[in-house]
């Protein structure tokens, strides 16, 4: 028997007991009901089906009923729990069915035997369904339950005492109202006393409830200052410690992780941990329960490991954990120096795990390494174990980016969406330090990124495209999927000057007119982180020719613009809540007390206005009192008659829901199972016409495999062809591969070349250097020799003057010779005379011609010194332009030097 067939017989066993409870129909029910308990059926109330919310409503109604039997009120409430399998159904049972109420109205009805087995089945029923839930002391029976929990506690009634506990424990934790409550009480100080006294209990499940009530209710009074000081403080810690290692069971460790959790939120006691002597060997043993499989306690230990990480002082000794070596302490005790590699490789194995069932682990495991890498890269120094570590997780944190398939459904896709969220993040924070952002840039690549941004963006634009345009709350797909684009493409940003290509594909994509979707959410967002990265990627995106910032502009206008229109409405619908509807009886008495509020009001005020005009008008005071209690009592009569035609209203309002529910549930079934059958004689139609079809496409087929087969042969006779051409082609290539080994050869040798002439080049460029200081040098001292000249020049003309003087004196002298050699005819005497003074001057005029001889030969080697000094300049300007030539690969074709 199916499901559906199942739920139809159980609603109308339900419909039959609820009008006539016989002995056969409660039979017949209870038939029911254990049939479905024995059918597989975890997500039935998820599946917000019309059937089974009807078949659950009743089941709750019929439990909550004190005439029903208990036997039947036993296997509902046993059906009731098979079916609060997981958060989810535990969430609807307690929201939308209020078996919360329901249970423990129950229980107040059976107070007075606690030991009966219904008992016992309600207290564990509802210690499973208020487990991490908030529920309100004002709650229907709330205030009887909490009553009845303490009285069988400080009983100590050992068959009740640790279910009582456990529900407790649960009522108190993060919930102040009850806290108040349970504190206001008269006895509370003789509860203290009650719990104080379970410490030494056997039982160590029964010690961590009392601890758990303990915290909750006197962690902040001078109880649980007492309790929690620093005397005992070490001892809480080791025996949490070792409940939660070698607990004996899940739900021990559970509320022992839940117990040190609610601790470690105060900060003496936070404090007082962070110098617990023993941590990292606890941590150490702790880190080892997630070897195991079961993601239950996994998740309650990642718990745990987050609410240290929130603790300043223990995120560096978590890092010292988990990061580095064992001490020689857990050596001794059997851990060896690979503790280190263990943890990590556990938290890595979590990682990995799959998308369905183990999402939650996973996700604890990277906001856990997100907050210890932060931790460890915002040291001073970063030790090589973290390095190793990074490049142990990088593999399996870049395989997490991949697998995204948009065929598998919207509740997958969100959370391998918040997956690739919570990777790129922890990417990110790599990427802030250069090590490990060049372990990254070593291992990522452009096409993995651009990959992920593709599939997100049609994750994105794969619903109504009308619809994603909106701003949707933080779990829709359409947000998670922006988020995770978003990141992905902060992280290509962060990477594009370290990856090949990586710039390239990012601002592709900026450009992408897909990309306002995501950025427009983001910029409109609540959240401060979203507004940021959309900022900085708008930043990045603004200068680009082809980026849509039109578009842009007119999404986030539309954000806005359905922003405001949700307020609007949210206003409304605030409005027209505070009418009371007319449904069911609980409205009607709201309504009721309501109206007698607002009567009682009314006289209020008419009094108090009388009583201010009592001395105004004092004779007309009890007339006009008799005229209001006159109409009061008409609208106490009327307001009777109305309450009285609403809860009949209401009972056939309800009656006309559920057959409303049952005639649509039957034709859409009808509909259902008609549309069924059209499909399958459809598909029997074409399956008909298919065949027709392939049958003459065979007979055609077995004609072209014909032609086929002459064109094989053909083709084989040019295959022959083609080999033969193909071993000649072979030979060419083997004469081409030889001389390309040749080429290559000398190539080889043409490099060598070329680096030997380099080292030349380089030579001469010091030698050129050298020489260029010595021209300087060489033309200082022809500067100086050039002087020197110019003075030799300057004399050499003075005595060229006076040899030109003594030349006229010297042809005067000749003259007056000749006149004397006319006169010696005449004067003999004077011969002599005359002879000597001619031989003075001849003397004379030797010695000027040897001073000028002198100065000639002088003049000679000075012109032979300035010539060998313009040769070697003549040599050095030719060494220099060589040298220009080699270094810079031209020659030049004339060297002119001009002094």
């Amino acid at each position: 028997m199916d499901v559906t067939t199942c739920l139809k017989s159980l609603l109308l066993a339900i419909q039959q007991y609820r009008d006539s409870r016989t002995a056969q129909h409660a039979a017949q029910l209870q038939k029911q009901v254990e049939k479905l308990s024995g059918l597989k059926c975890e997500q039935l109330l998820s599946s917000a089906q019309v059937l089974p919310s009807e078949c659950v409503s009743g089941l709750v109604e019929l439990a909550g009923n004190p005439s029903t039997s208990p036997t039947l009120t036993s296997s509902i409430i046993s059906l009731l729990s098979q079916l609060a399998c997981d958060d989810q159904s535990r969430e609807i049972l307690h929201s939308s069915y209020n078996l919360t109420s329901t249970l423990a109205a129950v229980i107040h009805c059976h107070s007075n035997t606690p030991g009966e087995a219904l008992v016992l089945q309600c207290l564990q029923v509802l210690q499973k369904l208020t487990y991490n839930t908030r529920i309100f002391q004002s709650a229907s029976c709330i205030h009887e339950l909490i009553t009845f929990l303490m009285t069988n506690i400080q009983s100590q009634n050992e068959d009740v005492v640790m279910s009582c506990l456990g529900l407790l424990a649960n009522l108190c934790r993060d919930n102040i109202s009850v806290q108040i409550y349970i504190k206001s009480l008269d006895n509370v100080k003789q509860f203290y006393r009650t719990l104080i006294n379970f410490l030494a209990h056997n039982s160590l499940t029964v010690v961590v409830f009392t601890l758990s009530i303990l915290a909750s209710l006197s962690l902040n009074e001078k109880v649980g200052e007492k309790l929690f000081d620093a005397k005992n403080i070490h001892q809480t810690f080791q025996l949490v410690f070792n409940i939660i290692v070698n607990g004996d069971g899940t739900l021990t460790r559970k509320y022992s992780v839940d117990l040190l959790v609610d601790l470690l939120k105060n900060p003496k006691i936070a404090d007082y941990l962070t110098r617990y002597p023993h941590f990292s060997a606890c941590v150490s043993q702790v880190l080892g329960l997630l070897h195991s499989k079961d993601p239950d306690p996994a998740a309650k230990v990642l718990e745990l490991l987050l609410a240290m990480c929130s603790v300043s002082g223990l995120r560096s000794l978590l890092c010292e954990v988990v990061f580095k070596p064992a001490g020689p302490k857990l050596r001794a005790a059997g851990w060896d120096g690979g503790c280190k590699a263990q943890c990590g490789l556990a938290l890595v194995q979590w990682l990995s795990s799959p998308v369905e069932g183990g999402e939650s682990c996973s996700l604890q495991v990277l906001q856990l390494l997100s907050e210890l890498l932060e931790e460890t890269l915002g040291a001073e120094s970063m030790p090589d174990s973290t390095l190793s570590f990074v490049e142990m997780l990088l593999p399996t944190l870049l395989g997490l980016l991949k697998g995204l398939n948009l065929s598998q459904g919207d509740a997958h896709l969100r959370k391998h969406c918040l997956r690739i969220s919570y990777v790129t993040s922890l990417l990110l924070i790599l990427c802030t330090e250069d090590a490990t952002r060049s372990l990254v840039s070593c291992q990522i690549s452009a096409q993995l990124c651009l990959s992920q941004v593709e599939a997100l963006l049609s994750c994105c634009h794969s619903s109504n495209p009308l619809s994603c345009l909106l701003p949707s709350s933080d779990d829709d797909l359409s947000q998670v999927c922006a988020e995770a684009l978003l990141k992905t493409l902060e992280l290509m940003s962060k990477l594009r000057q370290h990856v090949k290509d990586m710039e390239t594909s990012f601002y592709r994509m900026l450009q992408d007119q897909r990309i306002v979707t995501p950025l427009s959410l983001a910029l409109t967002s609540h959240h401060r982180d979203s507004v940021q990265t959309g900022l900085s990627l708008l930043f990045e995106a603004t200068p680009l020719p082809d980026f849509p910032s039109f578009v842009l502009g007119e999404s986030i206008a539309a954000n806005n613009a359905y922003r405001q229109r949700e307020a609007e409405l949210s206003v409304k619908r605030v409005a027209v809540q505070e009418v009371p509807p007319l449904r069911t009886n609980t409205s009607t008495l709201d309504s009721s007390s309501v109206h007698s509020k607002s009567v009682h009001s009314l006289v209020e005020k008419i009094q108090t206005g009388l009583e201010l005009q009592e001395q105004v008008k004092d004779s007309h005071v009890s007339e006009i009192i008799d005229v209001y209690e006159q109409k009061l009592g008409a609208y106490a009569s009327k307001e009777s008659r109305l309450q009285d035609l609403l809860e009949a209203k209401a009972l056939a309002l309800s009656q006309a829901d559920r057959l409303l529910a049952q005639y649509r549930f039957q034709r859409a079934q009808a509909e259902a199972e008609a549309r069924k059958l059209g499909g399958l004689l459809k598909d029997a139609e074409r399956r008909r016409e298919e065949l027709k079809v392939e049958l003459s496409g065979q007979v055609l087929e077995v004609e072209r495999s014909r032609a086929d087969m002459e064109e094989l042969l053909q083709h084989n006779s040019r295959l022959q062809r083609d080999s033969e051409e193909h071993q000649a082609l072979k030979g060419a290539y083997n004469t081409l591969l030889n001389r390309f080994n040749e080429t290559e050869r000398l190539l080889k040798e043409v490099q060598a070349a070329h680096v030997s002439l380099t080292k030349q080049t380089d030579t001469l460029k010091k030698n050129h250097e050298a020489l260029q200081l010595q021209q300087n040098k060489t033309a200082s001292l022809l500067q100086e020799r050039e002087e020197e000249i110019r003075s030799l020049n300057s004399d050499l003309q003075k005595k060229n003057g006076e040899i030109s003087g003594l030349r006229a004196e010297l042809r005067a002298e000749e003259e007056k010779v000749k006149e004397k050699e006319q006169e010696r005819r005449d004067l003999e005497e004077t011969v002599d005379v005359l002879r000597k003074e001619l031989n003075k001057t001849e003397q004379a005029r030797k010695d000027a011609n040897i001073k000028a001889s002198s100065l000639e030969l002088q003049k000679s080697q000075l012109e032979t010194k300035l010539k060998q000094k313009e040769d070697e300049l003549n040599k050095h300007s030719a060494m220099i332009a060589m040298i220009h030539s080699l270094s810079s690969g031209k020659m030049k074709s004339d060297v002119n030097l001009s002094l």
